[in-house]
């Protein structure tokens, strides 16, 4: 939630959020260093590309904040978690880096970012918490420049390391994604939509192989 928005300390939106707030505070509270490991595919991506101005959604540790800002992108980088995002501005100052870094703090269901971009991330935007996921895709689309790429990585499969253990669980498909986005094709045309494999390592060193969903948009023009 935006801290400079009020509302009704009684209304139920409000302790969905305190509730996800605090979860992911309880995640980052326990972990240590500062993420210096980026997403693959997020450099896979972004690697061939002229930098600009990038958005990283849910930021998290800050590993693609600041592989994009020592790659010379301007980035900003926001996340639910306080503690998360003061992680990652320390960890830009202490890299050089600070100068290409603005990170806030947004819930993403009530607040947005302001400005245009070159490159939105969505690295596993993925919550326990009830999430307008589409609606906030949708206005990260909106936000592109013209010629700005979207991309969109959600798991395909479930990791050992996983918060999120359930055996039933749907991983939707990126032409699901991109259906439910429900963006005009001729606006929005979709660059890429595949479910990789790899091998990844979990966060104390264990390793398995994941399969990942990626959605790549592009905005017409530019």
């Amino acid at each position: 939630m935006d801290a400079t928005q009020s509302h009704d300390p009684a209304d139920p939106a409000d302790a969905a959020d305190d509730e996800a707030g605090l979860f992911w505070e309880r995640h980052y509270a326990t972990r240590s260093g500062g993420g210096e490991r980026v997403n693959p595919l997020l450099a896979e991506t972004a690697g061939p590309l002229r930098p600009g101005a990038a958005l990283d959604l849910g930021c998290g540790a800050g590993g693609d904040t600041l592989w994009l800002a020592r790659h010379g992108w301007q980035v900003t980088a926001v996340d639910v978690s306080a503690t998360a995002v003061e992680r990652v501005r320390e960890r830009a100052r202490e890299l050089g880096a600070g100068d290409r870094v603005t990170a806030e703090r947004h819930d993403l269901a009530r607040s947005f970012p302001g400005g245009e971009f070159d490159l939105v991330s969505a690295q596993y935007l993925h919550t326990p918490f009830p999430l307008p996921r589409s609606r906030i895709l949708r206005t990260a689309a909106r936000a592109l420049r013209p010629g700005g790429l979207l991309l969109i990585v959600d798991h395909g499969s479930t990791a050992p390391w996983s918060w999120n253990q359930d055996p039933g669980v749907h991983h939707p498909t990126p032409t699901e994604v991109a259906a439910e986005l429900d963006l005009d094709p001729g606006q929005w045309p979709v660059l890429r939509a595949d479910r990789p494999r790899r091998r990844a390592t979990g966060p104390s060193g264990e390793t398995a192989t994941v399969t990942d969903h990626v959605l790549v948009l592009r905005r017409a023009g530019g």
